[in-house]
């Protein structure tokens, strides 16, 4: 078993509890019918939703390879928003509030750009640029690192040199 695979188990057991923990808290805050209710409506509408949001997946996806350009964006925006209508379908009340939040725009902006990260540290360069289409590295210039002995300044074209960057997204700088 992967190492943090042996954590699901319990992790699962205490989202059972917490959810019934809230759901006796809410029911006696509103009552168990009108609890109840709302934990139906929550999940009929992560039913909706979840087709809305497969469909929207898949068209993102289809519209994305027929331009020729990488799918990862669109698939890693509708994975989140699969995820985000799945936990809105689940009963309970704070897999309901998290998906829910899930499906917010700005939340669901950085829960993409979050797998899209963890997306490109699983995944060899070559297939993540695939995926996610080619990456412009900024070079910025600066004194050695105090561990490495001082060299003197040389071109940034010379083959094998490595030279620190980051990561910049296609577009934005």
């Amino acid at each position: 078993m992967r190492r943090g695979l042996r954590f699901v188990p319990p992790a699962l057991l205490l989202l059972a509890v917490l959810e019934f923990a809230v759901f006796v808290l809410v029911g006696r805050g509103i009552g168990f019918g009108s609890a109840l209710l709302l934990v139906f409506a929550a999940s009929l509408l992560g039913l909706v939703l979840l087709r809305r949001e497969g469909m929207r997946a898949w068209r993102g996806f289809r519209a994305a390879v027929e331009s020729g350009q990488p799918p990862g964006q669109r698939v890693t925006d509708g994975l989140v928003g699969l995820v985000g209508a799945l936990l809105l379908a689940i009963p309970g009340l704070i897999s309901g509030l998290v998906g829910l939040l899930l499906l917010v725009p700005p939340v669901r902006r950085l829960a993409r750009a979050g797998v899209q990260r963890t997306a490109e540290r699983r995944v060899s360069s070559m297939v993540a640029g695939d995926l996610f289409g080619p990456r412009r590295v900024r070079v910025r210039r600066g004194e050695p690192q105090p561990t490495q002995p001082a060299q003197p300044a040389r071109p940034v074209t010379e083959p094998g040199r490595a030279i620190e960057g980051e990561i910049i997204e296609p577009g934005r700088s």
